[in-house]
């Protein structure tokens, strides 16, 4: 187990002695530090497009206002809006048994939390979670990525312009910072990235008993059922896969599809590749991987998916350029779960196609796999997409489209089993980052007396009356 950096230890502790002088943070401190990020987010946003940029080689920065930037804004536009009502005691009547007492669940900080950013989307996996820390009350330490030096520095930088160190503290440096970040003794913990890491993130924060939430990922299938609108589907799905080259924890993993169409999704594919991306090769607006290391991944999962019998179906006539680390979008037919990019979660732009006879196939093939952080099914009859609700988990589903149930405020997004553990976003991540402390508040006149000891009679005809009515 790694020992935590005293310097991290320090800026805990600054932290901690802060949250103990003001406990409960007042809507108008705490929509104060939110408009403060709204701020630097709308000041430097042309800043971290171009950083993002850089650390890429290429990022569209369209991508990166679509996909970081809209979602980061919106939630702290709901949180301004639906805040203080979050924080407000909820009060009921106690149960019938124990009137005139009444109950309160009331929601209090935890405290200091840790948040441990990917790579992938590094803007929104900081600020997402960032703002639901802060409507709740907290104080905030963020890790941020190694892979995204140039923004990591440059987040880190602008954090501290805007905030208090005691406020919101930005941690950058390679994996060994980060094992240490994850053994600090949080009030609570939540990781984005690949499942392994998420098991020795797990393994840190439980030497603490720190709660944690896991945003892993895993394989997301898209399914096309026998009634969906077909062109639609492909559409929607090649969108999901290559917006950020498939570098999405949510991006579709793999396509299940009715074996007489997969000749027409691959036709279909390609149409809608040159019309996303015209000239492939020569676009500004197609992403490329992040690193050399990614980059061989991904190359090596297809070449070996090929040498074990998969076909491959160029989506354009791009080829790879190592050099810029620029991986053409490409389908994989043929293929079985003995492949490893079948077994691995992809997180670039490969997508292979597995066909069924019945959907109920397809249904049980997803169903025999570990849980998938993200289902998308493609489907108009009502009776076949509740029985595909009904008989796969998943961690969140969007019907006929892909992606976008991550940008509902309304909805908890999290992952179950493999693919995470946990929520947020919105309401629900107001209450991840909070203790929902109950209280129950007894009336000055009350009954409790008559179940006090020595047992005699009258216990007894009161427990009896409590026994019958539950």
């Amino acid at each position: 187990m790694s020992i935590p950096n005293p310097n991290l230890i320090e800026s805990l502790q600054r932290m901690r002695a802060a949250h103990a002088a003001d406990p409960i943070p007042s809507w108008e401190t705490r929509a104060k530090r939110l408009r403060m990020l709204e701020t630097m987010l709308r000041e430097q946003r042309e800043a971290f497009a171009g950083a993002i940029n850089n650390d890429f080689g290429q990022r569209p920065s369209e991508e990166t206002d679509l996909l970081e930037c809209f979602p980061s804004l919106s939630g702290i536009r709901h949180a301004l809006r639906h805040g203080r009502r979050w924080m407000r005691p909820r009060r009921s009547l106690a149960g019938l048994a124990f009137l005139p007492a009444r109950n309160a669940v009331m929601p209090q900080p935890l405290g200091v939390v840790g948040i441990i950013v990917p790579w992938n989307y590094p803007l929104y996996l900081a600020i997402g979670p960032l703002v639901d820390a802060l409507v709740a009350g907290n104080r905030v330490m963020v890790k941020m990525s190694e892979y995204t030096p140039r923004f990591s520095a440059l987040f880190a930088e602008q954090i501290a312009r805007y905030f208090q160190p005691d406020e919101v503290l930005v941690v950058t440096g390679d994996a060994a910072i980060a094992q240490a970040f994850s053994a600090l003794p949080f009030d609570h913990l939540l990781f984005t990235g690949s499942t392994a890491v998420g098991r020795h993130v797990m393994r840190a924060a439980a030497a603490n008993l720190t709660s944690v939430t896991l945003e892993l990922g895993g394989k997301s299938p898209a399914i096309i059922g026998p009634g969906a609108r077909f062109d639609h589907a492909v559409e929607r799905i090649v969108f999901g896969k290559l917006v950020n080259a498939g570098q999405t924890c949510i991006a579709p993993d793999y396509v299940l599809l009715p074996r007489v169409r997969v000749t027409d999704f691959i036709d279909a594919a390609q149409r809608v590749t040159a019309r996303l991306y015209p000239q492939l090769e020569h676009s500004t607006q197609y992403a490329s991987i992040v690193s050399d290391r990614q980059y061989q991944r991904l190359a090596t999962l297809r070449d070996s998916a090929l040498a074990a019998g998969a076909r491959v179906h160029p989506l354009s006539e791009a080829t790879d350029d190592p050099a810029r680390r620029l991986l053409p979008p490409q389908l994989l037919s043929e293929v079985n779960d003995s492949m490893d990019v079948m077994q691995e979660e992809i997180f670039g732009p490969l997508l292979p196609l597995v066909p069924y006879d019945s959907l109920d196939e397809a249904i049980a093939y997803v169903a025999a796999h570990p849980h998938p952080l993200a289902l998308y099914l493609f489907e108009q009859d009502r009776a076949l997409i509740d029985r595909v609700l009904a008989r796969t988990v998943a961690g969140g589903v969007s019907l006929n489209d892909t992606l976008y149930h991550i940008a509902q405020h309304g909805l908890p997004f999290g992952g179950v089993g493999a693919s995470g553990m946990g929520g947020y976003h919105g309401e629900a991540g107001f209450r991840t980052f909070s203790h929902l402390k109950p209280v129950f508040r007894q009336a000055r006149l009350n009954g409790a007396s008559l179940l006090n000891p020595p047992y005699g009679a009258r216990f007894r005809h009161v427990l009896e009356l409590l026994l019958k009515r539950g």
